[in-house]
């Protein structure tokens, strides 16, 4: 089982870039994508518990970032426009096998499988 994210970069504030992840393996069910900012613990970003599920979001990237999932291919994508220097972040794919239903914010354990992270850095 492989994840492979890219994407990542030095873009300026208001700027907008898109993230993949291609998944190898295996199917998924669960899929998302979380971020990480130096000092601070893993979060939520966007992902969805199913392929045909609802697309959670964290309220800080609600409006601005767009989650996608092609399930033929095995790859989820994130749109991000409007971007802020507080997106700059590390960036990881994540997934598992298991369907999920979250009524809070998916956490970190609810994914077994990890990519190795695409740095985003947002310059003011």
């Amino acid at each position: 089982v492989q994840l492979q994210a890219s994407g990542g970069g030095l873009v300026q504030a208001g700027d907008s870039l898109r993230l993949s992840c291609v998944a190898s393996g295996r199917a998924f069910s669960s899929m998302g994508w979380f971020r990480q900012a130096p000092g601070k613990d893993r979060e939520f970003v966007g992902g969805s518990g199913a392929s045909s599920g609802p697309t959670h979001y964290a309220d800080s990237v609600k409006g601005r970032f767009t989650f996608s999932r092609d399930i033929a291919n095995n790859t989820i994508s994130l749109q991000m426009s409007s971007l802020k220097p507080e997106d700059t972040a590390v960036y990881f794919c994540a997934a598992d096998g298991s369907k999920r239903v979250w009524f809070g914010m998916p956490r970190v354990t609810d994914f077994r499988f990890w990519g190795r992270g695409t740095l985003v850095t947002v310059s003011s």
